[in-house]
């Protein structure tokens, strides 16, 4: 394959070479604020080793970043944190090579770190009904409206994360439209502004209706709040669930949003939900990213097998 203009043309590459990659990114792909933050850390952090090195980004070769791989274990990174940097250098380079900043592209021979496959945490569905009747339960005993309304919140943020799997950063988004829909799913802008369909259930319908009776003026947000966006920060909410899983009599290290976001994937699993629909409730864009939820169907699986295969004997 032949290379693209060469980085010696007449147009210098500029001092801050990170900056267009990111630009790119947000421009092409849609990357989130929260996406293209994470990437500047790391790029800067790269840059910076290069630097200690005493070598620009344009002339680094594999070597170099296996190297600098190799440096971030002793720093405490786990495999799995210096995996996604890898990825994320491996597009900044594809970028200066496409954009003729550099002659050729370092990342394309650099394996990534190995590392184990951990299985998300999961609650079980006994688990999460404990959690939301405690959240009714809060409701019920509220002896203030403004208490009654923070209660109402709880349990809606945690019916509709349960019903739907939406990312933490989609939920506390949601539009105050939603609340007064009469669809039966919402659309859902995700990753890479990519959009998609969430069916709703009644409960879930039902639960962000009396919500938004708490809700007051007529701002933008179903869930708003005093923050610099005017919406619930996933911060708040993650607090705040811990504090509801508590009085479930959940540990708090064992909850957060993306655990049941995990929950209702692996419950799907579980019940026959085939794993494509599953991805598509999810917003993967790679069923591989999905696939870690398979360990849900082993015993599903192993049972299918023993009382469906003909020449089973029992």
């Amino acid at each position: 394959m032949a290379a693209p203009a060469a980085a010696s043309g007449s147009e210098p590459p500029p001092a801050d070479l990170a900056q267009p990659y990111l630009d790119m990114l947000a421009a092409e792909r849609g990357a989130a604020a929260n996406t293209l933050a994470a990437y500047r850390r790391d790029l800067d952090d790269y840059l910076a080793y290069l630097a200690a090195e005493g070598i620009v980004p344009v002339d680094a070769d594999a070597a170099t970043l296996r190297a600098y791989i190799a440096d971030l274990e002793p720093r405490g990174l786990k495999a799995s944190s210096a995996a996604r940097r890898l990825s994320c250098l491996r597009g900044f380079h594809k970028f200066l090579y496409a954009e003729g900043f550099s002659e050729s592209d370092p990342s394309a021979p650099v394996a990534g770190p190995r590392r184990a496959q951990s299985l998300p945490k999961v609650l079980s569905i006994a688990e999460v009904d404990g959690l939301l009747s405690a959240a009714r339960q809060r409701i019920a005993v509220a002896e203030i409206p403004a208490e009654a309304g923070r209660a109402k919140r709880m349990l809606c943020l945690l019916e509709l994360l349960y019903a739907t799997g939406l990312r933490v950063s989609e939920l506390i988004a949601l539009p105050r439209s939603a609340a007064s829909t009469r669809e039966r799913y919402l659309v859902v802008k995700g990753k890479g502004g990519r959009e998609r369909l969430v069916p709703l259930t009644e409960v879930a319908r039902e639960a962000m209706r009396e919500h938004l009776a708490h809700v007051p003026g007529d701002g933008p947000w179903l869930f708003p709040a005093d923050s610099e966006s005017g919406h619930l920060t996933r911060q708040a909410f993650a607090r705040d669930l811990k504090v509801a899983a508590t009085a479930a009599g959940i540990r708090a290290d064992r909850i957060s949003p993306h655990v049941l976001r995990h929950a209702f994937a692996s419950h799907l699993l579980r019940n026959g939900a085939d794993l494509r629909i599953v991805q598509e409730l999810l917003g993967h864009a790679d069923i591989s990213t999905t696939q870690i939820y398979t360990h849900v169907l082993d015993d599903r699986l192993k049972s299918m097998v023993r009382d469906l295969h003909p020449l089973n004997d029992g």
